[in-house]
């Protein structure tokens, strides 16, 4: 434990900011992590981290908190209970331990996941409203194996820490970029398919196309999702070169709409091995 500083002081007021102000986070290149799994994915993908902020005074801290802070080599800071909880989200109880955290922005232009014999799906949400189901969305593109997310237009903030938390460390271990909208992933379909990568995009839509266990996904699949409606905008629906849907008796939020179409991904592409 590298530090220790009981009173509130100039870096507090300014992580403390990183909860809630998303144009403060953009401009400092920072945000927090909360909790321990969290924490300790960031450290096993090798994600820049700061600052390791800790909760002084008696009950000492639990024994995994001590052994990211003694064994990481990222420089800590001790903080009295009283100022340590300016740092938990609403709702939540004084953390043991928060990151200080390096935001990543790649470029879309730069992206190439898989290759020609082993492409990879990558997920596209369009405009999320909540923090929340983006980060488990994040969290569900980890799990089957997504090579990236690509949220576009102006939805919430990936290093929310709503966001962060939701992705259980999701957030570190698959790429997250941002574009404006439609085209630019359709010139990612394009640079894909010149890299040799066999690759469509597929719209999510309960309005219509083919049932998703109907569909075949043989090569690379940008699939897009929008927030919360059952609808793909007109803009979307142009550039999808096929439209699926899940049957259901309602509709699905995008983490578990995501979830069912990465998962029959998954099962495609284990049955032609």
């Amino acid at each position: 434990m590298t530090g220790r500083g009981s009173t509130r002081n100039a870096s507090v007021e300014l992580w403390r900011e990183y909860l809630s102000n998303r144009a403060k986070r953009v401009r400092d290149g920072r945000f927090l992590v909360p909790g321990r799994r969290a924490i300790t994915r960031a450290l096993e993908c090798g994600w820049p981290l700061e600052t390791l902020v800790y909760r002084l005074g008696a009950p000492e801290p639990p024994d995994w908190a001590r052994q990211l802070l003694e064994t990481s080599g990222v420089p800590g800071v001790g903080l009295v209970p009283e100022v340590m909880a300016e740092l938990a989200e609403p709702s939540e109880p004084v953390p043991e331990l928060v990151a200080v955290a390096m935001t990543q922005r790649p470029e879309l232009e730069d992206f190439a996941p898989g290759t020609p014999a082993e492409p990879v799906p990558v997920v596209v949400i369009d405009r999320p409203a909540s923090a929340i189901r983006l980060g488990a969305l994040i969290r569900s593109a980890a799990a089957f194996g997504a090579g990236g997310v690509i949220v576009t237009g102006s939805g919430a903030d990936h290093y929310d820490p709503q966001s962060v938390r939701a992705s259980d460390g999701a957030l570190f271990a698959v790429p997250v970029l941002r574009a404006s909208g439609a085209a630019q992933v359709a010139a990612f379909r394009d640079r894909q398919r010149a890299r040799g990568v066999d690759t469509r995009i597929v719209g999510s839509d309960d309005h219509g196309g083919l049932a998703l266990d109907d569909a075949r996904f043989g090569g690379g699949t940008v699939l897009v999702l929008g927030d919360d409606s059952d609808s793909l905008t007109p803009a979307w629906r142009q550039v999808c070169d096929e439209l699926v849907c899940v049957p259901t008796d309602g509709t699905l939020g995008s983490p578990s709409a995501a979830a069912v179409a990465l998962y029959e991904i998954s099962r495609q592409r284990r049955a032609l091995r």
